[in-house]
């Protein structure tokens, strides 16, 4: 490469967010240079890099390339190095800062480079404002409580000048001070101004409201200590560099009372002390991540992968005292280096903290997670069987008989109609009276059943198998035929719930519905082929669910209850089989029937079905509506998710986000797995609503709880949706990042078209942000990606835009070649009338013809265009047929054929809305036509209508 290309390289990567990737880049391109030997472009791009390793996480190697500059300047100075003075003595700074963070460089090597700074300044005639500032950091660290002060007052009373830190690193600097020394108010009075004013450096706002976290939590001011974590942390969470900053904010949580996202966010960056920006990072990183995990209970943290370590899922105990480890070996170090105890007895302060008050501060969780003993919800809606509700419920009011059979049998009829109540309190007295008793065998197999039914009832599959199958032994011993077959259709419903003993239990089902037809009852053999059709439904044999509960007749054998179960597994089955009018037909029998008895949880799955059925959203908002009021504790949250549904489908977006809120709530609460898909949906309804920031904020959490249970698939399409958050927000890295790792995620032959949607979408990106030439060469790996997908349509596309990337990048011969590509594209394609075909044909010819205008090609230019507005209006894009109209008339104008352009382009006028940007463009070069024709009055007065200068 030349050093014209080298030059060109580094601007480009001057243009690059810090990071590891222009870290790279850099350190290819210093390999380079060093080989063209030029002397001017070697120091300045290790000026560069000096920056890039400061704010791109590796500070250490920022040492060696600023001793380079500075013995290069003092070794021969050049014009050149005069040049960049300014910033090399700003680099002083970065080097005081980033030998303090690493306790293997003597303390005597940062003094040195102090006075080495203050020499300097001095000889410049600079201010020493920011070496007192320095001389204030060196004390403080080392915990010289008086010197630090002696500092702090010098630093706060020497004029500042152009080598003072910015306008909020200086003020941010003094309220960290102010609140380690007690003084909030004052903390909080120094930057209310610095807030108000334009920050544009690229440490601020986030870090002094990272400053003010605590400062605002002491004085009472929660708003806005919630508002600066979230502004902050945003800012900062994807930047390695600031991962001492991040441990500030997870210390934040574990002091408000948000244990739940103190963990998460030591999850989200507990790999980053893998590759820590400098030990004094991850010391502090490590001692707040200690702090928090130490109040997770017996939860775990997923750790990813590193060199030697797999990923795993590490107790959050176990993960604390290896931080612990960590952060206070470090101390230590430190402490040998500074030869104090300042470091450690800081850490110990950190390893202490509790939390405190909650102060509210999650977009997706509203209270603080409690979790209880005992099973937690799934979140899954399962089909209605013969099972009472989990809720908690009133004591019974139901007189209870004292005969052994009779309260079994009371406890029978009352779960067959979903009265807990009384089904526990018969239990109840039967286990106090009669459980030690020596009762016949029929006896103590039919509590048995029911000790099983409640087993069962809390998803203890193999616990209510084990004992279905010891009750079914007994009532047979003791030849109780129609009572073993009930209990082994029962156990036969369960066992088709596991794969394993599937077909078991499908032969045990069919055989009790058979037997039951000849010995039981109409109840009874209703019973038995509604159990058969839920065996079946497990199975996912939705036909022949459907037969056997056709068998059923209507009445159910006089049982109500049983009725409304049987309607209500045929509204499920109907539904699988996308026979939606008829499940809705069904699920509103069963919520009729279940207003009728006043069974809340028949009401509950009846209206859930309704609202999935429906045609009217409104109708579905209602119907769950009805389902919150009558479900209880244990039911909320598959009600709370259909709900919030139901209200996104209405463009209800603002309520959903409250239901969806609640649903992750109860999932964190209880420790139920399926929090991640919530957030995801969550997601979603922020960013319909239009809150971008909690948008990208629950959809990270979502991305990580996704990864974390192998839901790649999931992850993936959760990522596009964060990537639009990004791009929405303005986060144009982010957004890239995460659409360049989607990229690379989908490079199969079965994901071709979304990944071509991925690399489309960046190239989009880009061009807006006006990266015009990365923008093009994206849009080339879009359209190969259509075209390995077979979608000539899309790679048209892709390739009309790349050509006008490369356009507006000024690289005339690359966007040439893209324009032949498209056009052998748009040769193939033509003939087509799907209106989509259409539009591509004609943009594919003004995007060609705007290319060859800029090689001066006019005539061919104004060719292309032939007929193409009339095509566009033929499919209403009125819009771009306007436009192409416009660029007829200019070409119209270059040729100098200025009698032609004239009624054309007052035609196009007529026809803009105005004040749009399209107006000014034609009203100009109607206005250029019109001197050309020599009618200069009229080109005057019409320079005037529409605010134009003559001179443009």
């Amino acid at each position: 490469m030349s050093d014209e290309d080298l030059w060109r390289v580094l601007r480009g990567i001057a243009d690059m967010p810090y990071g590891a990737g222009q870290i790279a880049a850099l350190e290819q391109l210093l390999r380079r240079v060093d080989a063209a030997d030029d002397r001017h472009l070697a120091f300045v791009t290790r000026m560069q890099a000096t920056t890039g390793y400061v704010y791109g996480g590796e500070p250490a190697k920022s040492f060696v390339t600023f001793s380079w500059c500075l013995s290069e300047f003092d070794r021969d100075p050049q014009p050149y190095h005069q040049r960049h003075l300014h910033q090399l003595l700003w680099h002083f700074k970065y080097m005081i800062s980033g030998l303090l963070k690493f306790p293997e460089v003597p303390l005597d090597r940062t003094y040195a480079v102090l006075d080495d700074m203050e020499r300097r300044y001095r000889a410049g005639g600079h201010s020493l404002q920011t070496v007192h500032k320095h001389r204030f950091r060196v004390a403080d660290h080392v915990g010289d409580a008086e010197a630090a002060a002696h500092w702090y007052r010098l630093w706060q009373t020497t004029p500042r000048d152009d080598l003072s830190d910015c306008a909020g690193c200086d003020p941010t600097s003094q309220v960290g001070y102010l609140a380690d020394t007690g003084r909030d108010a004052e903390a909080v009075a120094l930057a209310e101004p610095v807030l108000a004013g334009r920050l544009t450096c690229t440490e601020q706002p986030q870090a002094i409201l990272t400053a003010l976290l605590l400062p605002y939590l002491r004085t009472g001011r929660g708003s806005s200590a919630r508002d600066a974590h979230r502004e902050a942390y945003r800012k900062l969470r994807g930047s390695l560099a600031d991962l001492w900053d991040i441990g500030d904010h997870i210390e934040f949580c574990t002091l408000t009372g948000n244990e739940a996202r103190a963990v998460e966010l030591v999850e989200r960056h507990l790999d980053w002390l893998d590759r820590p920006p400098s030990p004094a990072a991850a010391m502090h990183f490590a001692a707040t991540a200690a702090a928090a995990l130490r109040q997770a209970g017996a939860a775990t943290v997923y750790r990813r992968a590193a060199e030697g370590r797999p990923a795993a899922e590490v107790p959050a105990p176990t993960l604390a005292d290896e931080l612990a480890g960590t952060a206070t070996e470090l101390a230590a170090r430190f402490d040998v280096r500074n030869g104090t105890t300042h470091q450690s007895e800081w850490i110990a302060r950190r390893l202490a903290v509790r939390p405190g008050e909650h102060l509210p501060l999650s977009a997706s969780v509203r209270r603080r997670p409690v979790r209880p003993s005992g099973d937690a919800p799934t979140g899954a809606a399962v089909p209605v069987s013969e099972r009472a509700g989990r809720a908690p419920v009133e004591a019974s009011t139901v007189p209870l008989p004292a005969d052994a059979d009779e309260l079994l049998i009371v406890a029978e009829e009352s779960w067959g109609r979903h009265d807990r109540a009384t089904f526990q309190a018969a239990l109840a007295a039967y286990d106090e009276g009669f459980g030690t008793a020596d009762l016949p065998s029929r006896t103590v197999a039919h509590r048995l059943a029911l000790r099983a039914a409640e087993r069962g009832d809390e998803d203890d599959i193999e616990g209510a198998v084990e004992l279905n199958r010891a009750a079914l032994d007994r009532y047979r011993s003791a030849g109780e035929e129609l009572h073993a077959q009930v209990v082994a259709g029962r156990l036969g419903v369960l066992l088709t719930r596991v794969d394993e003993y599937a077909e078991e239990g499908l032969a045990l089902v069919r055989e009790a519905a058979e037997a039951l037809d000849r010995l039981g009852d109409p109840r009874q053999r209703a019973a038995g082929h509604d159990r058969l059709a839920l065996a079946l439904l497990h199975r996912q044999r939705w036909a022949d669910a459907l037969t056997a509960l056709d068998r059923i007749p209507a009445d159910a054998g006089g049982d109500e209850h049983l009725r409304a179960r049987v309607a209500l597994h045929r509204a499920h089955l109907l539904e699988q089989s996308d026979r939606v009018d008829e499940a809705r037909a069904a699920a509103e029998e069963a919520r009729r029937i279940g207003r009728e008895l006043g069974v809340g949880e028949l009401v509950v799955a009846a209206c859930l079905t309704c609202a999935r059925t429906v045609d009217d959203p409104a109708e579905a908002v209602a119907a769950c509506d009805e389902a919150l009021r009558m479900a209880p504790a244990d039911a909320e949250l598959p009600v709370r998710v259909a709900r919030a549904r139901a209200l996104l489908s209405a463009g209800r977006a603002a309520d959903a986000v409250d239901d969806f809120v609640e649903a992750v709530t109860i999932c964190v609460e209880h420790g139920a797995e399926g929090d991640a898909f919530l957030r995801w949906e969550l997601a979603n309804a922020y960013r319909v609503v239009g809150r971008l920031a909690e948008a990208a904020e629950v959809a990270e959490e979502a991305v990580l709880g996704l990864d974390r249970l192998g839901a790649q698939a999931e992850a993936d399409r959760c990522r596009h949706l964060l990537a639009g958050v990004y791009a929405g927000l303005g986060e144009i890295d982010p957004a890239l990042a995460l659409l360049e790792q989607l990229s690379v995620n989908l490079d199969g032959p079965d994901n071709l078209p979304n990944r071509a949607q991925v690399l489309e979408e960046a190239g989009g990106i880009l061009y807006d942000a006006d990266r015009d030439a990365v923008a093009a060469e994206r849009f080339a790996a879009a359209a190969t990606a259509y075209r390995l997908a077979e979608l000539p349509l899309d790679e048209l596309r892709a390739r009309r835009r790349e050509a006008y990337a490369w356009f507006w990048s000024d690289n005339l011969p690359e966007a040439v070649h893209a324009v032949e590509l498209a056009d052998g594209l748009a040769a193939a394609l033509a003939g087509q009338p799907e209106p989509p075909v259409t539009y591509e044909l004609a943009m594919t010819a003004e995007t060609g013809a705007r290319v060859l205008t800029g090689e001066g090609r006019l005539d061919e230019a104004l060719e292309r265009l032939s007929g193409v507005p009339d095509r566009l209006r033929s499919i209403e894009a009125f819009g771009e047929a306007a436009q192409v109209e416009t660029l007829v008339g200019e070409l119209l104008l270059r040729l100098d054929r200025p009698a032609e352009a004239e009624p054309l382009l007052r035609r196009v006028l007529g026809g803009l809305p105005a004040g749009s940007r399209p107006v000014r463009q034609t009203a100009w070069l109607l206005a250029r036509a019109l001197d050309l024709l020599d009618r200069p009055a009229e080109a005057a007065a019409l320079r005037q209508e529409h605010d134009l200068d003559p001179d443009d």
